[in-house]
């Protein structure tokens, strides 16, 4: 509004000298008068009023271009961010991969075997009945997810699914010597280690 203020401002002060020019220095005739209003006209036309135009337009290039330097910052900021949190290749893994519960467990190797259950009482154990064979403390790890087998390595991974669907179990515990080839079960809960008896049943080692 105050650009289109100013162009009309000009209008008429221009207007106003050429008439002052036409009247007291050169007097015209008529059809003179008509051309020169016509040329004048056509100044202020094309010349004088496209100049709040191209303001505008030079306005509006400039708003584009820091909005592209902003979109183009802002990809440089995230792309380093990425770079700083994460690989390409973790970042890939991340998105589109699947996760530890969703990718396949392959099965070593099945058999069957007599499954007991225990706790960490020092009548079934030793004076240190947190404490398993491999060192480990299944009172501060309350998983029960810890077996007893002699036939079988510290840290195998087994599944038992007739019993426990997908639950992995751990081997960090030994048996009595005798038991060459039974699983003994850690549980938290006496009664429940009781009730579960003893069993026959297949196991999964896995990867």
């Amino acid at each position: 509004m105050i650009m289109l203020g100013i162009f009309y401002l000009r209008k008429l002060i221009y207007m106003k000298q050429m008439k002052l020019l036409r009247e007291e220095i050169i007097p015209l005739s008529s059809k003179q008068s008509l051309l020169l209003f016509i040329i004048i006209a056509c100044i202020f036309q094309f010349v004088l009023f496209f100049t709040p135009t191209l303001a505008n337009q030079a306005v509006a290039q400039s708003n584009d271009l820091s909005a592209n330097n902003t979109i183009i910052d802002n990809s440089l900021i995230s792309n380093e961010l990425l770079i700083k949190s994460e690989t390409m290749d973790e970042s890939i893994e991340r998105n589109f991969l699947p996760t530890h519960a969703e990718k396949e467990i392959k099965v070593i190797s099945t058999s069957f075997h007599t499954m007991t259950a225990y706790n960490s009482d020092p009548r079934q154990t030793d004076s240190t009945p947190c404490i398993t064979a491999n060192g480990f403390n299944v009172c501060e790890h309350e998983i029960e997810d810890t077996i007893a087998a002699n036939f079988l390595r510290f840290g195998t991974k087994v599944r038992i699914p007739e019993l426990f669907g997908d639950r992995v179990f751990i081997v960090r515990d030994r048996m009595n010597q005798r038991y060459s080839d039974r699983v003994d079960i850690w549980m938290k809960d006496y009664q429940a280690a009781k009730k579960f008896g003893v069993k026959i049943a297949k196991i999964e080692v896995i990867e």
